[in-house]
């Protein structure tokens, strides 16, 4: 009988301690690890370290609760606090310290937890927010007894079956990875829903070795990502992720101060072991991310409306076409032109949702690269080099976060980018990293890229087409030159990326725009591939390169060809454009006229210069094709007509010129 009852004691204790995330079943190399991030995070506390003194059951730094508390309802971002806080309430409510309950509960029961009327701060829509804010909702009102809205919990079960089955949108981000980890580790280890807590964990375990997938044995992430900032590509180390990196794999140099992710990670009962065996030193892989456009209507069609909308949006789909009217019914219904996301975008309030996915057409240059799903990641990596590149994606069009080809040699990131050179390599920021994307295409460690910038129009602000190398010298051992290639030698690693010119802007490698496409070659290596460094320059230096431009009168496209040959591999591309004169919808090839301001307001300002001041007729048509507006012209000296818009209602609009035997046309965006 005693035998007995100890067996049931022991059974209690377990699952009590597996419902308060103590328990841990992870090898003991992994757990040495975890205790001493735990131990140095505290020795060198910073603000994220909080939750691992709630972990330790150790009195929090009130400066630190009060930075996360006060104030709570005035923060944007607020979700990457409200994560950390309801860790905090599980963790020393699991020792039965409710010390604090007052003070967080009062502060995260302020907080609205979904899409609110006239909400001008807080952002729900992309991935790293969408479980940041779900997972503390359905957390506290498990626990707490929180009122929640009642799609929450269809939309969290929805939105944790789409990332273990297609992947994460923000694909290889090293800046958002890690708040998506937060979420989802609340949910794994708190969660009294069975389904839900398995579902995190699984989610949770596939992100994490996403990471580990592109990473070196130098414990050095430098992807290709889907939404990234420059910033995680200037240093190897000290970063949020490489607090992950280190526990998981012990590669890299040990954190000495905690990270908002890594106290996550520390604090958790997440079984670890199948992740960091994930680990390869070498891979040479096509990784298929996400789905399609197409399929996503279907993924997505059983959730509520605005939870669909929201879902599209969460993989870049705010403005593309064919998304574009829910977006804008959304920000209609909501109140929500004056939030900080779609601010600059307030002058389209009046323009009514039906004409959204015109206007969004004809800005397609713009509106459909934002878009993170169905993408195919190409991935080499070989012991301390990778390369990796996300293949023939949204060639030509804006670029949004996006890093479509990275290289790292050892603890150095190379990637050539497009848009206004800076020497810093970080002007940039977060919201704009190229201002065309490049054609890409990668065999084993070696990638081609094309640069052929679509035209973009006046409304858009975005002129910087130059293209230029991220290369930082001071990190090689040795860098030599031959002709257009750049050649570098970090230990026994190599690196040599191919530029289109020998020019410099700002201090910084770099070519200015040229209308007919320029191409970049990028090439990693090391020793054990290629011998010596010697070695390497030489197979370089027999590389062949070629590049034509040509017009097919037939089929009215420009084609810029380019090939590689280096060593055994070639790669060629021939990139046919019959758009180079458009921007968007109908496929206007010729003949465009240049209209300003646009979009126009009260007067319209034609520029009808080349028409030589010979008669002409204007007609203005709305996008249900009816004339709205009919003129006829007689001979004019001036190369500027001027035209009423007053009485025009918002919208996208087709200006026709007919002048003798030719006709010309443009496109006019109407605001109020």
């Amino acid at each position: 009988m005693n035998r007995f009852l100890l067996l049931i004691s022991l059974s209690i204790l377990l699952a009590f301690n597996s419902a308060t995330s103590f328990l841990y079943a992870n090898n003991p190399v992994y757990e040495n690890r975890r205790l001493a991030y735990i131990d140095s995070s505290l020795a060198h506390f910073s603000d994220h370290a909080i939750v691992l003194q709630a972990y330790k059951n150790q009195p929090l730094n009130q400066s630190a609760l009060d930075g996360m508390t006060v104030g709570i309802t005035t923060h944007g971002t607020v979700d990457f606090d409200l994560v950390k806080l309801v860790r905090i309430l599980f963790l020393t409510n699991a020792q039965s310290n409710t010390t604090y309950n007052s003070q967080i509960l009062t502060a995260v029961n302020s907080l609205p937890y979904w899409i609110n009327y006239g909400d001008t701060l807080r952002g729900y829509w992309s991935e790293n927010h969408m479980i940041q804010w779900m997972s503390s909702d359905w957390l506290l009102h498990e626990k707490y007894g929180k009122a929640i809205d009642p799609h929450l919990s269809s939309r969290l079960r929805h939105y944790l079956r789409v990332k273990i089955k297609y992947g994460f949108y923000e694909f290889f981000s090293s800046v958002y990875a890690p708040y998506c980890l937060s979420g989802l580790l609340n949910l794994a280890d708190f969660s009294q829903d069975v389904e839900i807590k398995n579902l995190a964990s699984q989610a949770a375990t596939r992100l994490l070795k996403s990471i580990l997938m592109v990473t070196n044995d130098k414990g050095v992430f430098f992807p290709a990502a889907g939404r990234n900032y420059t910033g995680k590509y200037d240093s190897p180390y000290d970063q949020n992720h490489n607090n992950l990196i280190y526990m998981l794999t012990g590669f890299g140099s040990a954190p000495t101060s905690a990270s908002h992710g890594g106290v996550f990670l520390a604090t958790s009962s997440l079984f670890t072991d199948s992740i960091s065996t994930s680990w390869s030193a070498t891979l040479d892989t096509l990784y298929k991310n996400g789905h399609s456009l197409d399929s996503s209507f279907v993924i997505n069609d059983s959730l509520y409306p605005l939870d669909r909308t929201i879902a599209q949006w969460s993989f870049g789909g705010y403005f593309h076409p064919r998304v574009a009217q829910e977006t804008g019914q959304l920000l209609v219904d909501s109140n929500m032109w004056k939030h900080v996301d779609f601010q600059p975008f307030y002058s389209l309030r009046n323009i009514s949702p039906p004409a959204f996915p015109n206007i969004a057409e004809y800005l397609g240059v713009a509106s459909k690269s934002s878009l993170l799903c169905g993408e195919d990641i190409a991935i080499f990596k070989h012991n301390s080099i990778t390369l990796s590149s996300i293949q023939d994606y949204w060639k030509g069009k804006l670029g949004y976060q996006q890093f479509p080809c990275v290289a790292n040699v050892g603890t150095t990131a190379v990637y050539v980018a497009s848009g206004q050179v800076d020497s810093t390599w970080n002007a940039g920021g977060g919201s704009n990293n190229n201002e065309h994307l490049p054609y890409v295409k990668q065999k084993k460690n070696i990638a081609l890229l094309m640069y052929r910038p679509e035209p973009k129009p006046d409304i858009l602000p975005y002129t910087h087409n130059e293209v230029a190398l991220r290369w930082a010298t001071n990190d090689f051992d040795q860098v030599v030159y031959d002709s257009l290639w750049i050649i570098g030698r970090q230990q026994n690693r190599f690196a040599a990326v191919r530029r289109y010119c020998t020019d410099y802007i700002s201090g910084v490698p770099a070519c200015n725009y040229n209308t007919d496409g320029q191409a970049w070659v990028v090439v990693v290596g090391d020793s054990t591939m290629y011998g010596s460094f010697s070695n390497f320059q030489t197979i370089v230096h027999q590389s062949q390169f070629e590049e034509q431009r040509y017009y097919d009168s037939v089929n009215k496209k420009s084609t810029y060809y380019a090939k590689i040959v280096f060593d055994t591999t070639t790669i060629d591309y021939a990139w046919e454009n019959d758009s180079v004169n458009t921007t968007g919808i109908d496929k206007i090839e010729e003949n465009q006229i240049a209209v300003y301001p646009n979009p126009v307001k009260d007067e319209a300002v034609i520029d009808i210069s080349q028409l030589n001041g010979k008669p002409f007729s204007l007609e203005i048509l709305n996008v249900a094709g009816q004339k709205v507006y009919d003129r006829k012209i007689a001979e004019k000296s001036s190369n500027d007509l001027h035209i009423n818009t007053s009485d025009l209602h918002a919208g996208v609009y087709i200006l026709s010129i007919n002048c003798e035997e030719k006709s010309y046309k443009s496109r006019m965006v109407k605001i109020e």
